[in-house]
């Protein structure tokens, strides 16, 4: 996006459009954005709805590989402050693959309207739009590589344990280094600043984890997506193409059942990531230990039954949970740092809304 010598002011009713998109395009990440105080909720507001849009392109099954590429190389340059490619040219070589108006998702709206968020963006204060910038062109980059490297099947067929993580790091670790950006900013101790940055990817890592694990179904069914590593399937001897093939499904669980241990492995680094992080600038404890609490009980579920991730039954926590998850960390506030290890142990073994209290 080309630097403007006069920044331009916030048009808040701009402002309240983004943050009403946020709770359209992602329920999780809303409850991040609503536990914030300003000005952070709206600094991450702006981040995630910037990252999304390219999510929303890479993940469009109806748009051929190369169309994809060029869109994102195109929302590559819009956001480049060297270049002078404009947010109009986006939304117009966006256009054409807009599903029509009756089966327009908010993702979509939100892709369509990319100039009215960049816009907004454009007007947030130059060391938060510096801190957002170099980590969402890495995520946009990365996608498009990867639509690259998968052009010819159609749809993403991720390979190896190790592609998978290179993978999750565009998708997720960039966004944790956008988080780490935007809370770093001005005087954060050496070591303390050392500490997020060693567990930044990581905590994205864990979260994007758990959403392949238990997104297996619709990830092939609608974007034609396989994430389970197919040296991890050809172990089990499930053709990549067949994962969510009933006549595969004892064998694919247990490949659920791996990519979840897999994404348990960053837990404690996503927890130290937690432990550490400032609250500052409208920065609160609870935004990030709900998403990170939420995941645990999700691994849980996922544990226990991985082979709900291959049908349409899905794997989800109870609404329940995640009001008493949410109602616990929104009332505690910073001072629960030093119980994020107990209830992260609790969630791990039972619901968290089942678990008995001292009243009872």
């Amino acid at each position: 996006m080309s630097q403007q010598e006069e920044r331009p002011r916030v048009d808040q009713a701009d402002l309240r459009w983004c943050h009403e998109s946020v709770q359209g395009v992602s329920r999780t990440f809303a409850l991040t954005v609503d536990v914030l105080d300003e000005p952070m909720s709206s600094y991450i507001c702006l981040g995630y709805l910037v990252c999304r849009i390219a999510d929303t392109v890479e993940d469009a099954s109806h748009i051929p590989p190369e169309d994809q590429v060029s869109l994102l190389d195109t929302y590559d340059a819009v956001l480049d402050p060297e270049d002078d490619t404009d947010p109009e040219a986006f939304a117009a070589a966006v256009e054409p693959h807009l599903p029509d108006d009756g089966e327009l998702t908010e993702d979509w709206a939100v892709v369509r309207d990319s100039p009215r968020v960049l816009r907004t963006f454009g007007s947030l204060p130059e060391d938060v739009q510096e801190a957002i910038v170099p980590p969402a062109r890495e995520l946009v980059q990365g996608m498009a590589e990867f639509v690259e490297r998968y052009e010819d099947e159609g749809g993403l067929r991720i390979q190896t344990k190790s592609e998978l993580e290179e993978y999750c790091y565009y998708a997720a670790g960039t966004v944790g280094n956008l988080i780490t950006n935007l809370v770093t900013r001005g005087d954060v101790a050496a070591e303390r600043r050392r500490r997020l940055y060693d567990t930044a990817e990581e905590f994205g890592l864990l979260l994007q984890l758990v959403n392949i694990s238990k997104d297996v179904y619709d990830d092939y069914t609608a974007e034609n997506n396989v994430y389970l590593p197919a040296e991890w399937l050809r172990d089990e001897g499930v053709p990549q193409d067949e994962v969510v093939d009933e006549d595969h499904r004892a064998s694919a669980a247990s490949v659920v059942r791996r990519t979840a241990e897999f994404a348990g492995s960053f837990l404690d680094d996503a927890q130290t990531y937690l432990e550490t992080v400032p609250l500052r600038d409208g920065n609160t404890l609870e935004a990030w230990a709900i998403p990170f609490l939420l995941a645990v009980g999700t691994l849980r579920e996922l544990l226990a039954q991985p082979e709900d991730a291959l049908s349409a039954t899905g794997v989800k926590i109870s609404r329940q949970e995640v009001l008493a998850v949410v109602s616990e960390m929104s009332g505690a506030g910073g001072e629960s740092r030093e119980s994020l290890g107990q209830l992260r142990e609790s969630i791990a073994s039972t619901p968290y809304h089942r678990t008995p209290s001292s009243a009872d």
